[in-house]
Order: structure tokens, then sequence, then C-alpha cells
């Protein structure tokens, strides 16, 4: 078996396949969530409750690409379901792909500056690379264009901007506390990059 069958249409659109990535996506959704419980009722307790639906990045990315999932399993048929179908794909492609490199990246740039690295740590750098490779992979079996990504994008600006103006970005490991310009900065940058890698991306997967 060729190492290329593990990235083939013949595997990724594979029904049985696709059920197995919609679970495991949906599960790691779920603890996404829960791991993010005490900052959301702290967000609730602190902040206008609106700011609270901006503070679990990667479980809503994740929550976006278990829907794309399910909408291969069950194309939706009307028109409104179709167009819905393809603003939840880009938002599932930039926010996982931002989200992915954004946690990984956060984690070891702790460790760098002298964060402990836990267990905990490499279940999250093991399952956000996850995030973003399997993002980029199923680019082509979406139906997304390139025009989605505008309205992906600006979500995730959107989300920047809430998160860095009121705070309520991931709480970030005690040693990168001094450098939140630093960490604001590499998230909007992220962000763009996110976007265009997607446009590249699907620009390959349309020729």
């Amino acid at each position: 078996m060729s190492i290329a069958y593990f990235w083939s249409r013949s595997l990724l659109g594979n029904r049985g396949f696709l059920w197995l990535l919609l679970w495991c996506n949906l599960l790691g959704t779920v603890y996404g969530y829960y791991w993010y419980a005490q900052q959301m009722e702290y967000t609730v307790a602190n902040n206008p409750i609106w700011q609270v639906i901006f503070v679990p990045d990667s479980p809503t990315a994740s929550l976006f690409f278990t829907i794309a999932i399910w909408m291969l399993l069950y194309p939706p048929k009307t028109k409104l379901g179709c167009g819905f179908r393809l603003l939840i794909e880009a938002l599932a492609v930039v926010t996982s792909v931002k989200y992915g490199i954004w946690a990984v990246s956060i984690i070891f740039a702790g460790y760098a500056q002298g964060s402990a690295l836990v267990w905990q740590d490499w279940m999250l750098v093991i399952s956000h690379s996850a995030m973003a490779i399997e993002a980029l992979l199923y680019v082509r079996l979406f139906k997304l264009g390139a025009t989605m990504l505008i309205p992906a994008a600006a979500w995730t600006f959107l989300n920047d901007t809430v998160d860095y103006t009121y705070g309520v970005f991931p709480w970030l490991p005690a040693q990168l506390m001094d450098d939140i310009a630093s960490v604001q900065y590499f998230t909007f940058g992220l962000t763009l990059f996110s976007a265009l890698l997607a446009w590249l991306v699907i620009r390959q997967a349309r020729r």
C-alpha cells in the first residue's frame, strides 16, 4: 500500500472513515468546551455575556469541521442549505488551520521561556496539529470556493479583535503574559496566513 493512500480521495471520502472522523472531532469538540469551561464561567461572571462566544476558539473551529464532515455525509438539498454548507466549510478550514497552528506555537513558545511540558501539552500538540492537517486535506472534498474565505476570515479577525480588546483570549502560559503584544500580532498575522493558505490550497485543488 502506497503512503499516498492515506491522503487519497478514496480514503478521505470513504463513508466509514468520514464517520470515524466525525466522531473523533465531535468528542474533541465536547472535550474542548469542557477544557474552556472555567474560562467561560469566568468570562460570564466578569464580562458582558456576549463575549463568551469568543472564548473557546479551538472547540468552535472543531465544531465547524464536524458540521462540515456531517454535510459531506448528508449534503443539503436546498439553496439555503448549500450556501450554509459553503460558509461552514470555509470557517472550518480557516479556523482549524489558524487555531491548530496557534495552539502548538503557544505551547512551545511557553516552553522556550521556561514553562514545563506535561502530558496534556503533548495531547494538545497532537490534536491541534491534526486539526490543521485534516482541514487542508479535506479542501479537495469540500465545495467551498475562494469567495467564502472572505466572511470566514472576517469572523476570525473579529474573534481576534474581541479577544485582545476585552482580554478574553485563551489563557496563556504564565511565562507569556509579559508578551501579550507579541502574541496579539502573531494571532492577527496567523489569521491572514491561514486565509491565504486556504486560498492557495483551494486554487490548487480546483485545477
